[in-house]
């Protein structure tokens, strides 16, 4: 990853959307399996540090290539995923995230998350 990515409060609400939606999925679909505290460095890192979270693997594994992938888009405004041209997603991960959107998104709404959930209808 480049060394000049500026994180900004649009990319960080961006990221707190993710950490939220993997955190309810995870929550819901892992419920049993050992979770780990999710640890990165560099820019990745400086975006969730301010998360205390302990997810699966599959689901660590999930939001740190998403959160990667939310830094390094080029895009300004940023599109929602679905809308964008370029789908930056690793193979297996476009899907993984989808199903994630799905599940997490109408939890949200019925938890009163609009705030949240808005990014998720752009």
């Amino acid at each position: 990853m480049k060394q000049g990515i500026v994180i900004n409060e649009k990319i960080n609400r961006d990221i707190e959307v993710l950490v939220e939606f993997i955190k309810i999925y995870c929550s819901g679909r892992h419920g049993n399996a050992e979770k780990n505290r999710i640890a990165a460095r560099g820019p990745v890192g400086r975006c969730l540090e301010a998360h205390d979270l302990a997810l699966c693997r599959e689901c660590g594994r999930l939001l740190l290539h998403a959160v990667s992938k939310r830094l390094i888009c080029p895009y300004d405004p940023k599109p929602s995923c679905k809308k964008c041209l370029t789908h930056c997603y690793a193979p297996g991960y476009r899907d993984k995230i989808r199903e994630v959107m799905r599940y997490s998104g109408m939890r949200l709404i019925r938890k009163g998350g609009l705030g949240l959930i808005k990014k998720y209808f752009n």
